[in-house]
């Protein structure tokens, strides 16, 4: 399906929505295909490939809302959703804060050419995916001390998306993504330990050869081997910049929107003040190219910008849809996203954190002893309050140095403390959506041997 046949689907859909009685609608068409394939002893294990069009759509009744979605376009189809959602709407409670965007709040951006988020070429031949997935095992077999490749695999996907709404808004784009993995293991029975390494880009060309990954799969999981439970007690630990982002994820969720007008985020009441240390920015950057994040205009239609979250370490707002925002009484910060059976809700997309002036070895040097952490196992983190206790993997460091590998620990300390420490490295890789390096945190409790 082209990308100019989405347009006429949606609007027969706000056709049908007004026909059976709506006073505004939206519509959310998703075209996609996806292909993966996975290789076990150097032969395929498993090929899977996916396509079709999946439709959503709002319905509002005065202050009553209501979604459906389906996975079929016949015009029999698209009346039959419209009149369900009509009735449904007029059934829902009032919520005073739902409503489109008005027409001077729309973007006036309606694709994504801007953001070179597709690869122009075709889709890849399932063949040549196979090869890279063997590339990929084979050079990690290679790697002494590895005794089992258990999955390497290769995957591409495309996806175009159009949203139309009764207020005007018409737009879309597409976007594709090529990705390689491989987990490897080392040693056997309970002494057996896994590690892997994966790249995924928008563009065949920026992908890292599968060599390379099967290599540094490989070699991360040989350094695992002989893996021990730390000591217990209060120490630094230095989160690795594979995993650092999440720790980051942890603020972005307590500045969400959604959290905040339910009094529900221990952040709600830290707007203007210091959560990160000084020096230290936070940025939203939803049009960067190439990047998996991206995109020209949010799920309702409103223009996105760069946007500072932290300042010089001092939170300076919310991450808000419309609807969060006039609960709160402020301006949407272009941050609604949706699927297909739902309204939409605010999130964050690519993100960017200032970076220090040492790499990985320094901060382990600054670090002295402590905890490098690699890998993160389940969590219990309470939003209310930020206590925050997460299960670790990773290495032991001494003078700076590491020493062994660790497995079996627990981390834990609360997030408003812990964050307002941290000094980052500057190993952060530019393409990632959430471009966050490793991150060295003070005071964290480990409970190990």
């Amino acid at each position: 399906m082209t990308d100019t046949a989405l347009s006429p689907i949606a609007d027969a859909l706000l056709h049908a929505a007004k026909t059976a009685g709506a006073d505004a609608a939206d519509a959310l068409i998703l075209d996609g295909t996806s292909l993966s394939i996975e290789v076990l002893n150097k032969r395929l294990e498993q090929a899977e490939r996916s396509e079709g069009v999946d439709v959503g759509l709002r319905v509002l009744v005065g202050l009553r809302q209501a979604c459906v979605s389906a996975s079929d376009t016949s015009p029999d189809t698209l009346r039959e959703m419209a009149e369900r959602a009509v009735a449904m709407a007029r059934m829902a409670p009032e919520d005073p804060y739902v409503g489109l965007a008005e027409t001077s709040q729309l973007s006036t951006l309606r694709d994504g050419d801007a953001l070179d988020l597709k690869d122009p070429n075709g889709d890849p031949d399932p063949a040549h995916l196979e090869a890279m997935a063997l590339e990929a095992e084979a050079s990690a077999a290679q790697v002494d001390g590895i005794s089992q490749v258990s999955n390497a695999g290769a995957s591409y996907s495309r996806r175009r998306i159009h949203l139309a709404a009764s207020n005007g808004f018409s737009g879309g784009y597409a976007r594709s993504d090529y990705g390689v993995h491989c987990l490897a293991i080392t040693g056997e029975g309970t002494a057996m330990e896994r590690d892997y390494f994966a790249d995924v880009r928008n563009h065949f060309a920026d992908l890292m050869p599968p060599s390379e990954i099967g290599r540094i799969a490989a070699e991360r999981t040989v350094a695992r081997a002989g893996a021990r439970k730390p000591p217990t007690g209060a120490y630094p630990v230095v989160y690795d910049e594979r995993i650092s982002s999440a720790l980051i994820g942890h603020l972005l969720a307590a500045t969400n929107g959604m959290s905040i007008a339910r009094g529900s985020s221990w952040a709600r009441d830290l707007l203007g003040e210091q959560v990160l240390p000084k020096g230290l920015d936070l940025i939203e950057q939803p049009r960067r190219p190439r990047t998996s994040g991206s995109r020209p205009f949010d799920a309702e239609g409103l223009p996105t910008a760069d946007r500072s979250i932290v300042a010089d370490g001092v939170l300076q707002g919310w991450t808000l849809d419309l609807a969060t925002a006039r609960k709160l009484g402020l301006a949407s910060t272009a941050n609604a996203s949706r699927g297909i059976g739902g309204p939409p809700s605010p999130s964050n997309g690519n993100m960017w954190l200032t970076a220090g002036q040492l790499d990985r070895g320094g901060l382990l040097a600054e670090m002295g002893t402590g905890l490098l952490i690699t890998s993160m196992i389940g969590s219990s983190i309470n939003a209310t309050t930020g206590d925050y206790s997460r299960g670790a993997s990773g290495f032991w460091v001494e003078n700076g140095e590491i020493t062994y590998p660790v497995n079996e620990c627990t981390v834990a300390g609360n997030l408003r403390d812990m964050l307002r420490v941290i000094v980052p490295a500057n190993d952060a890789r530019p393409h990632l959506s959430r471009v966050v390096p490793s991150l060295l945190v003070e005071g964290m409790t480990i409970a190990g041997a």
